[in-house]
């Protein structure tokens, strides 16, 4: 998952925002970018437009959450809006071991950002009649 570039859609005027500077920051992105892109039932998306505040739980200040994707769908009989955060699946479950090395304790720490970030989408979604996705690999049948 550690590649990144330019996407450049087939659809642009799908695209809300700066059509020119797309950028993905992984291979499953750039799915999700393709997928949003080429089907018929996507109206419109974004990738990296909305901000969302949250409370970091390391250092109490307030941040700014932008979220992978927002898009507007077309479903059987109506359109819904969907914010969606593509991650790998271990990123989502709590980091498990013994010791306390260094590198578990980041892992501690970005779980719990992320949770939160998570936890404020989630809210603000809720408020404004959307829903809240998180796409691992699962998710894209990798």
């Amino acid at each position: 998952m550690s590649y990144k570039g330019w996407f450049t859609p087939r659809n642009p005027s799908k695209y809300k925002g700066d059509a020119t500077n797309i950028v993905y920051r992984s291979s499953w992105e750039l799915r999700v970018m393709k997928y949003l892109d080429e089907q018929p039932n996507v109206i419109w998306w974004a990738s990296e437009e909305l901000p969302i505040p949250y409370k970091s739980p390391i250092d109490q200040k307030v941040h700014r959450y932008f979220p992978d994707f927002i898009a507007r769908i077309r479903q059987v009989n109506k359109e819904v809006t969907v914010v969606i955060e593509v991650k790998p699946f271990n990123q989502t479950q709590m980091p498990k071991q013994k010791r306390k090395t260094q590198k578990f304790l980041q892992e501690i720490a970005t779980y719990a950002i992320n949770q939160e970030k998570w936890r404020a989408a989630d809210l603000f979604c809720k408020e404004h009649g959307w829903q809240f996705k998180i796409i691992t690999e699962k998710e894209l049948g990798l």
